[in-house]
């Protein structure tokens, strides 16, 4: 699948000179009278209420040759309006013209103009025109790049048979706890809301929903994690024929792009959004609540959307993994060893660590479906594609027939005593343990676990020695008493997690 990959088996990634753009530079900080008459028209046309549930009508596609020679496809619409000038210089009032991210005025001005009109001047602007470039672009590219829920999710798979005590208990814990319908409804509803609101002050933008909510790993309690998608990969060449963007810069263009969207949140939504804060994390997010969760919300960070359908994929084509994940992180987070904010593992390295014990056993349960489907799996295929080609593979026949008592007390003990921390690294990708590669991102760290698609560390959190040890630890305690005893109460009191959910 990756014909350059170095010994080490990792994927050739673009060099980082080649994935960072001066896109961002320009951002339309406010949009003309024109365009902001035209959205109300769409918003009425369109029930994001029902959105979630009612099937969206199909938009006649034809194919289009980017720049690079690559193909895509676009409506009929906007292949009308090829061309065409988007405003000319006597239609566009000065004060709404685009600005620089990096202009010299301060930073509490920018965010002042980026803000939403008032509701009197937002939508009325008598005898405006209504401009047939926003309504070639908008409302088609809404509809393919934000699938409807029940496009996105699998059939339900037959939960295993569990013949004794401990696969028992796996089993009625994740019964009790595994995210439901209703709850994923109400994080999709969210997410339509807020893409409405967001679209006012970056009009091409798209929010996806990302993380356990979707991957099928998620709980009753599960956060909302949400990537707001600026401009889309190749499906920006729709934007007004802007350059393809692969990355933003964290530190600058996303954090800039967050503090538009936390003041929105804290002026326009108060009544609805709660306590939205600005973390300055390496990949800054906003986190807020609405009435019921918390939510995470990102920018550009697509990998994300990329990996929640190759976990969500893993999760429905063997029906042990789920509740065996599901039990690893509730078992983490009883033994605070599951919170990357204080130095220790994140869910998503924790899901990983499932996933390769399952590839690596001597009759693997799982395969690896980035080298039997590449297809399904390309990192360079496009955003509102990702969803569909999961839905078409098919379950993984293993001939192993562990019981999820016997697989549960076999990963503590595989982490425990078999996997080489010091100088292997944890590869879904590869469906194996390889050798370390010698670069910062893996040098002096405790536990390495790869991304699938951008083959970083997932587990960079872990930088200290003493937490790491706490981890090791954990899992050793595990074993050995999960190995003596074959009850699950020994290492997770079940009816206090059951309340938790």
């Amino acid at each position: 699948m990756f014909p350059n990959s170095s010994n080490l088996g990792r994927p050739p990634f673009r060099p980082k000179h080649q994935q960072q753009t001066n896109f961002f530079n320009k951002l339309p900080l406010n949009m003309p009278p024109t365009l902001l008459s035209h959205q109300r028209s769409i918003y009425t046309e369109i029930n994001f209420q029902n959105a979630i549930l009612a099937a969206v009508p199909a938009v006649a596609l034809q194919p289009v040759t980017y720049g690079n020679g690559s193909s895509g496809r676009t409506s009929d619409a906007s292949t009308s309006f090829r061309g065409r000038k988007r405003l000319s210089e006597q239609s566009v009032p000065l004060d709404v013209k685009r600005q620089r991210f990096h202009s010299q005025r301060p930073e509490t001005t920018i965010v002042n103009q980026a803000v939403p009109l008032p509701e009197e001047c937002r939508y009325s602007f008598p005898g405006s025109v209504q401009s047939p470039l926003f309504r070639a672009h908008h409302l088609p590219d809404l509809i393919g790049c934000t699938p409807p829920l029940q496009d996105i999710l699998f059939p339900e798979t037959t939960l295993p048979v569990a013949k004794d005590k401990l696969s028992q208990q796996v089993l009625d814990l994740f019964q009790a706890c595994q995210q439901q319908i209703c709850d994923l409804n109400r994080k999709e509803l969210c997410r339509t809301e807020l893409q409405r609101e967001i679209q006012r002050i970056f009009p091409q933008s798209r929010l996806f929903l990302v993380g356990s909510s979707l991957n099928g790993f998620g709980t009753r309690s599960s956060d909302g994690d949400l990537c707001l998608v600026v401009k889309e990969e190749p499906m920006s060449t729709f934007f007004f024929h802007f350059d393809i963007v692969f990355q933003v810069n964290q530190k600058t263009e996303a954090r800039h792009i967050l503090s538009l969207v936390q003041k929105l949140f804290s002026t326009k939504l108060c009544n609805y959004i709660e306590r939205p804060q600005l973390i300055r994390a390496k990949v800054p997010i906003v986190k807020f609540r609405d009435k019921v969760r918390q939510f995470d919300l990102n920018v550009n960070n697509v990998v994300g959307i990329r990996n929640t359908f190759l976990l969500r994929t893993y999760a429905h084509i063997e029906n042990r993994v789920r509740p065996l994940v599901l039990v690893v992180k509730k078992w983490a987070s009883f033994h605070d060893i599951n919170d990357a904010s204080r130095g220790t593992l994140n869910s998503y390295s924790l899901v990983l660590m499932v996933l390769h014990y399952l590839q690596t056993l001597p009759e693997p349960i799982l395969p690896s479906l980035q080298k039997n489907y590449p297809e399904s799996f390309d990192p360079t295929m496009q955003l509102h594609l990702v969803h569909q080609a999961p839905r078409t593979i098919p379950p993984y026949s293993s001939k192993n027939g562990s019981s999820l008592g016997d697989l549960l007390i076999g990963f503590f003990k595989y982490y425990a005593t078999e996997f080489d921390w010091s100088h292997q690294m944890i590869s879904v990708r590869e469906a194996r343990a390889i050798p370390r590669p010698d670069g910062t991102e893996w040098r002096n760290k405790f536990i390495c676990v790869e991304e699938p698609f951008d083959g970083t560390n997932t587990a960079r959190a872990v930088h200290e020695k003493q937490k790491f040890d706490i981890i090791k630890g954990e899992f050793l305690k595990s074993w050995q008493v999960l190995r003596d005893k074959k009850d699950l109460n020994c290492i997770l009191p079940l009816r206090a997690t059951v309340q938790k959910r």
